[in-house]
């Protein structure tokens, strides 16, 4: 089941989804061609907050390569989701 996740500061994710097992995943969907760290706060926020049942964070962008942001953490072209 698809979720959202804010803190008090505001740090969000788009979607969460939680696998039967536990295990969460954070998708964050930005309409730019370029991604920075900072895209990626309210990911390391949901991935501080769930410790070791956190999979896996994708920012998907509007651009052609899938780029590491760190353990985790990855940019990938939103066209992924149609490959």
């Amino acid at each position: 089941m698809p979720w959202h996740f804010r803190d008090q500061q505001k740090r969000e994710v788009d979607i969460v989804l939680e696998r039967d097992d536990g295990m969460i995943a954070g998708i964050e969907i930005k309409a730019s061609a370029t991604v920075r760290s900072g895209d990626f706060a309210g990911l390391r926020t949901l991935a501080e907050a769930c410790g070791k049942r956190f999979a896996q964070g994708v920012v998907l962008y509007d651009n052609i390569d899938t780029v590491p942001f760190g353990d985790r953490l990855a940019a990938a072209p939103l066209s992924c989701l149609w490959a």
